[in-house]
């Protein structure tokens, strides 16, 4: 596998590869990689003929600092997940390699998808995913991109980035990786307390158990009746659940049998943010 840590020997490589008629995948991370992650590369790596993963730490979608300083850095067991699946080469710049002098991110316009749901708790986040996402592209002009589902609401803006900007590029939405127990995989995990660790599943548990309760109960009760689960839940802090239309991500008032609805969670597991979703089944 080889490591690269500049645009323009990256861009040498896969200029080669194409020239050979090769189709390349491409997987962006921010690097302390789990099984999520490589189901992923794993998928890029059986679809086309050289797959490419970046790691990179992007400081322009954080919207706290002590956030971007604490998350997790595992660079070495990393390139060794990515050999033990056979990845083809790994781009791990610097920040001066992708901002230079300017780390600031660019100002999006993706009709309204980053005003919900995260947009209304992470000032600037899609701005930043937005910029760095773009950037990437532009490196590694991949034929497919590979995201998960966990992060939802991120697949829907880059989709509608590549729209927008016309770019060649197909955008592959991946199911969410989950532990035995049901938790989200996710880097941010590492950072749990063992007592946080263990009361995390009840996230994923709740969110089926309201998308058990269509057909008996409306939009606003299903809310409330996870709204009142945490609030009885001694170690989690609900900072909120909506069900959301899919495409629009616009909240819903009610359930229409015609449109696909998904539920969006955000949790604290004390100074950890954890997010899910499950698509929830109308019809």
């Amino acid at each position: 596998m080889k490591i690269f840590k500049s645009k323009s020997d990256l861009k040498s490589y896969i200029s080669l590869k194409k020239e050979e008629g090769n189709s390349i995948g491409f997987v962006p991370t921010m690097g302390a990689l789990h099984k999520g992650h490589l189901s992923l590369v794993k998928r890029a790596i059986k679809k086309n003929d050289v797959t490419i993963v970046s790691i990179f730490v992007n400081p322009t979608q954080f919207d706290k600092k002590e956030d971007l300083d604490n998350y997790p850095k595992t660079f070495e067991k990393d390139v060794e997940l990515l050999k033990s699946v056979n990845c083809d080469a790994v781009f791990v710049p610097a920040v001066n390699e992708i901002y230079g002098d300017n780390v600031n991110s660019e100002a999006f316009d993706f009709d309204g998808l980053e005003h919900q749901m995260e947009g209304k708790f992470r000032d600037g986040h899609f701005d930043g995913v937005g910029t760095i996402v773009k950037a990437l592209f532009e490196i590694v002009a991949p034929n497919v991109a590979y995201f998960g589902k966990k992060d939802f609401q991120q697949l829907q803006i880059i989709k509608k980035m590549v729209e927008k900007l016309n770019l060649p590029i197909r955008i592959k939405g991946m199911p969410i990786f989950r532990e035995k127990d049901g938790l989200a995989m996710s880097s941010r995990n590492t950072r749990l307390t063992p007592e946080h660790r263990e009361a995390a599943p009840f996230i994923h548990k709740t969110l089926k158990k309201a998308r058990k309760k269509i057909g008996t109960k409306n939009v606003t009760e299903i809310t409330k009746w996870v709204e009142n689960q945490f609030k009885k839940h001694p170690l989690l802090e609900l900072e909120y659940f909506i069900i959301a239309e899919e495409k629009t991500l616009q909240t819903a008032e009610n359930f229409d049998a015609t449109k696909r609805y998904r539920a969006f969670i955000a949790v604290f597991a004390g100074e950890i943010r954890l997010i899910d979703n499950v698509r929830f089944k109308n019809n």
